[in-house]
């Protein structure tokens, strides 16, 4: 398959940028570069994005540990041991394992993930197919790239807090008003879609505001202009299924949603959100990030 499939090409197509997507889209590799291996090695946070094999609904979730619980162990391979995140399954006194436990432990998932970096306003996507190993799993690589900082907010600092505990899962087919207000407050969620074959997780950012709570079962955001290779756009063209991640910086509440998205296409361009179902998981992240500064790029008009 090319760099775009034909989901993307259509949304290229439709906003005039197939051009400017053919040049960008050659920054794209299978390899994993000295530069990317060592970033990778200093972080301690990883989105994950994937489709239940069972459900079949797409999720994205988050995996926190000591930096180098991720690394390079092979030129197109990384290796992700050691999370102390939900993803892997239960946490242990009865808690229920997270959405992606089973896609996590099955051969051959098609996964994608992206590493950012709050403090450098860097990130870095990752896509492959997932194998299974002792200490967690590793990833075959098809694609490799990063992003660059637009509508990344910066947080200087984090400290890791090994007491934090996640605690007991609670699932709904509809938004609380708390979750409505942490939706809505959020300057941060990441994005997971599937196309045929493959996975990706992206990055979305704002200033608050910039999700809109439209009822208890849609929100709604705007699409600010990227890099124009419309990725993600283009998966949801092709196949709607989507999963959202929204994380709190300070308290690591973690709030999955998982749904249909689709694009409009008006002159102030939106995605909107069908939920299906909500897992909120208090303290999911041991992680405490500094308070944000807000990208220059954001808009100031969520």
């Amino acid at each position: 398959m090319g760099v775009y499939h034909a989901g993307s090409l259509a949304v290229q197509d439709r906003l005039g940028v197939r051009d400017l997507a053919a040049h960008v889209g050659r920054s794209i590799g299978e390899g994993i570069k000295p530069v990317a291996a060592a970033f990778l090695e200093l972080q301690p946070l990883l989105v994950i994005g994937a489709a239940d094999p069972a459900t079949g609904r797409v999720w994205a979730a988050p995996l926190a540990g000591d930096p180098g619980f991720v690394r390079a162990t092979g030129p197109r391979q990384i290796s992700v041991a050691g999370g102390t995140s939900h993803a892997f399954g239960s946490g242990g006194g009865g808690t229920p394992a997270s959405p992606l436990a089973a896609a996590l432990a099955t051969e051959g998932t098609p996964v994608g993930t992206i590493a950012l970096d709050p403090r450098t306003r860097r990130r870095m996507r990752l896509n492959g197919l997932l194998r299974p190993t002792p200490r967690g799993f590793a990833i075959e690589a098809d694609r490799v790239f990063a992003n660059c900082p637009k509508y990344l907010q910066r947080r200087e600092t984090y400290e890791t807090l090994p007491d934090r505990k996640p605690g007991q899962p609670l699932t709904t087919t509809e938004l609380s008003d708390s979750q409505a207000r942490f939706l809505t407050a959020a300057d941060t969620f990441f994005l997971a879609s599937v196309h045929e074959g493959g996975a990706d997780a992206s990055h979305r950012g704002g200033n608050p505001g910039f999700v809109r709570v439209e009822s208890p079962r849609e929100l709604s955001w705007r699409d600010y202009q990227g890099n124009s290779m419309y990725l993600s756009l283009g998966n949801l063209a092709a196949d709607p299924r989507a999963g959202l991640l929204f994380l709190d910086w300070t308290t690591g509440r973690a709030l999955y949603l998982t749904g249909e998205a689709r694009t409009e296409f008006t002159p102030e361009r939106r995605v909107r959100f069908t939920l299906f179902e909500a897992v909120e998981i208090p303290a999911a992240v041991p992680l405490r990030w500094s308070a944000p500064e807000y990208s220059p790029a954001n808009p100031e008009r969520p």
